[in-house]
């Protein structure tokens, strides 16, 4: 398409590909200070303006991150492993453990989490079977890693089934969710996730401290009992700087 490809290509994506370049042949360290935007307009022959899109490229893609009065900066941050399948194992959550742990040796925190009973959207409703009049239990939570957040999470469980456990509670224990289902009898035994990718909305990339235009990754994981029963729809948005979705698994 023209205006993207070859010599057609916009100044400042020309530049922003050599700074990604450099970037990866380790000229510029992670934590390392990129040259602002008063060094490379004058260096490429552009105008201010566009040395800042080339720079504003980076950040969008997660390489590069912005300190206000200091410039532009090498992101430092390593993205997060997901592990999609080994988190999801009755060994991780049946001993206790939480599936964050599976991802790897960088145990995120919560810094917010609500419990409520509600009527949830139309598309909850009809996955979770519920019937007119019923509610779910949502447990919306913001995930964080070394202060950055990373991802934002909110399970809906039907609340007839699990009003009155921990579930409905703030801190669910040992295992989680998955540990209090199999308590009361519902452990889940079959998964499935699907992922899309978007921009965020300003209510998303405010609550991740991110640009509106870097993508989000959306996912919506279903978590099904030994009868087939829906007993939990988890829909997670994450930045998608901060995370590597790993899927292993033997042929």
């Amino acid at each position: 398409m023209a205006g993207e490809t070859g010599t057609d290509r916009p100044r400042y994506l020309k530049i922003a590909d050599e700074l990604k370049a450099a970037i990866e042949r380790g000229e510029y360290a992670p934590g390392a200070r990129l040259p602002g935007e008063n060094v490379l307009a004058p260096r490429y022959g552009v105008a201010v303006m566009t040395a800042r899109r080339a720079l504003r490229v980076l950040t969008n893609e997660g390489l590069a991150e912005s300190r206000k009065g200091a410039g532009f900066f090498v992101q430092a941050f390593s993205p997060i492993r997901r592990r999609g399948i080994q988190r999801l194992a009755r060994d991780q959550w049946g001993a206790g453990k939480s599936i964050w742990s599976a991802d790897e040796d960088r145990p995120l925190a919560v810094d917010r989490v609500t419990v409520e009973e509600l009527v949830p959207p139309a598309h909850i409703t009809r996955v979770l079977e519920l019937g007119e009049g019923e509610t779910a239990c949502a447990r919306s939570r913001r995930f964080v890693l070394a202060g950055r957040p990373v991802m934002l999470a909110t399970s809906y469980l039907p609340y007839a089934l699990v009003a009155g456990s921990a579930i409905a509670q703030a801190d669910t224990g040992p295992g989680g969710i998955y540990a209090r289902l199999a308590d009361l009898g519902h452990a889940p035994v079959h998964f499935r996730e699907e992922v899309r990718g978007r921009l965020p909305t300003t209510e998303e990339a405010t609550a991740l401290a991110m640009s509106l235009e870097r993508p989000i990754l959306k996912v919506c994981r279903t978590a099904f009992d030994a009868s087939q029963r829906v007993v939990e729809i988890n829909e997670m948005t994450l930045d998608s700087a901060s995370y590597v979705l790993d899927y292993e698994f033997d042929a």
